[in-house]
């Protein structure tokens, strides 16, 4: 396993090498013997859209007035038109609509979604965004002469994916809110035989702690030392790699960054075995097959999380937080061609992936949520849609009191009570009270979420009340 110098300074910034400091193999072994806090298994699953999904074509409103305002704004029967057809839309029924209620329907390619909406298993969050505080429209336009808090570098990517992953304002953190999550929470997880947070789609901020660092995998499993093996030549090889390792944690001749680049990597090969041993005898799903169809790049992450599920046991896990991930959002250009794929795939993977959990018992103690790094502008540009604020993020599971949107959906309209320039939306609910939402019901006590969600002292409404 090759690491390179910028790989190994990424993730010492992200907390490993912190972690690798203060965590010998002794003490992750004694961690590992010790006695589990949870009773029952519960995960998380964040998917990350990349490049600022342009969530207002994903659930759109089909009321009459609220409609028309929607396909004005979106340049409707003009040639720059990226407004989705009424009679296109699949209609949804949320629970407790009356009459006179707005209505809405979400892209004609994602009916695995409305499906889930339908059975009660999917909630749609209603502009939900990056914000330190509430913020109306008057504290947006004075914000640089009164000092208002408002998120550094809104509209830019790297900035707005990195507030979505740490939740951190204004602050400098070198943690994520999953990583603060698996921070919280390890002393009642010394039992697990693997860290709390697996990610399927690269580092991420999201997950690192300061405590606890994540393992990074790939898509189908654990990556592996290439020249291993059971037997001969190939089994002394790895004996004599372990050896060395295990040599190079104590030796007190290294410097601290080679006893440290020594047990992240003794760590990874652990791990890893682990991991593919259990997968090798994981469950095969009809929902999320290993052979005879061709899956998406989202569906393979999602079936291997799936696997992951199914062999928690083997792994005495109680506490699991997945990342998985699709890009190509950022679509200023080719919007009505290039969207309804990645529509349909981001549908049909959260469907496909419930679909499995089913057929082990487990869709209940899992919950999806979508994340990305803001929506788009209502205005056409012609053949895309620009970098926005505040959208609409997916949360589905068993666990989730869904037939619902929660938040206010604004109205799509330019210039309105929320709209900071072209369709922008000031969001109505924060990222942080999504995140402290889903952190309860994973198990964190209310004294602690102000360690995982910063800014939620700034917000009345703590817990949005989606998760059972």
């Amino acid at each position: 396993m090759h690491v390179p110098r910028r790989k190994f300074l990424q993730a010492a910034a992200a907390g490993g090498v912190a972690y690798a400091f203060g965590r010998t193999v002794g003490t992750i072994q004694a961690e590992m013997s010790a006695i589990d806090g949870f009773p029952d298994y519960k995960a998380l699953v964040c998917l990350f859209l990349f490049g600022g999904n342009d969530s207002w074509n994903m659930f759109v409103p089909t009321s009459t007035a609220e409609y028309n305002a929607y396909f004005k704004a979106r340049a409707g029967g003009t040639s720059g038109s990226i407004a989705i057809d009424k009679s296109a839309l699949l209609p949804v029924t949320q629970i407790g609509q009356t009459a006179g209620d707005p209505t809405y329907g979400f892209h004609p390619s994602m009916s695995g979604a409305r499906d889930l909406f339908a059975a009660g298993k999917l909630a749609v969050m209603a502009n939900v965004g990056t914000l330190i505080r509430p913020t109306t429209k008057t504290q947006y336009a004075t914000a640089n002469a009164t000092g208002y808090a408002l998120p550094p570098q809104l509209f830019s990517h790297n900035d707005q994916q990195d507030q979505w992953h740490s939740l951190r304002g204004k602050a400098i953190v070198r943690s994520g809110w999953a990583g603060r999550i698996a921070d919280v929470l390890n002393a009642q997880l010394g039992g697990q035989q693997l860290s709390t947070n697996l990610s399927l789609a690269g580092q991420t901020f999201f997950q690192a702690g300061d405590v606890v660092t994540p393992f990074v995998m790939g898509s189908t499993g654990a990556t592996t030392f290439t020249g291993f093996g059971t037997t001969g030549t190939a089994l002394g090889r790895r004996n004599a790699v372990q050896a060395v390792l295990s040599g190079s944690t104590t030796a007190t001749a290294n410097t601290m960054y080679e006893r440290a680049q020594a047990q992240v990597t003794q760590r990874s090969v652990q791990f890893a075995d682990r991991i593919n041993t259990a997968l090798a005898n994981s469950y095969n799903f009809a929902a999320l097959p290993n052979t005879g169809v061709t899956l998406s790049t989202l569906a393979t992450q999602l079936r291997t999380v799936a696997k992951m599920i199914a062999v928690r046991s083997q792994l005495s896990m109680s506490r699991q937080v997945f990342f998985v991930s699709l890009g190509g959002f950022d679509l200023h250009d080719n919007l009505m061609t290039s969207h309804p794929g990645l529509l349909s795939t981001v549908s049909g993977g959260i469907k496909s992936f419930f679909d499995a959990l089913a057929e082990v018992g487990m869709d209940n103690s899992v919950t999806l949520f979508t994340q990305s790094d803001f929506a788009r502008t209502l205005t056409s540009n012609g053949d895309g849609s620009d970098h926005a604020w505040g959208g609409v993020q997916l949360v589905a599971g068993g666990a989730v009191r869904g037939g619902r949107i929660y938040g206010q959906y604004p109205l799509i309209e330019v210039g309105s009570a929320q709209d900071v320039g072209g369709g922008r939306f000031i969001p109505s609910i924060s990222a942080d009270q999504m995140a402290a939402t889903l952190a309860s019901w994973f198990g964190v006590q209310d004294a602690d979420l102000n360690k995982i969600t910063p800014s939620l002292v700034n917000f009345p409404q703590r817990n949005l009340g989606f998760m059972v």
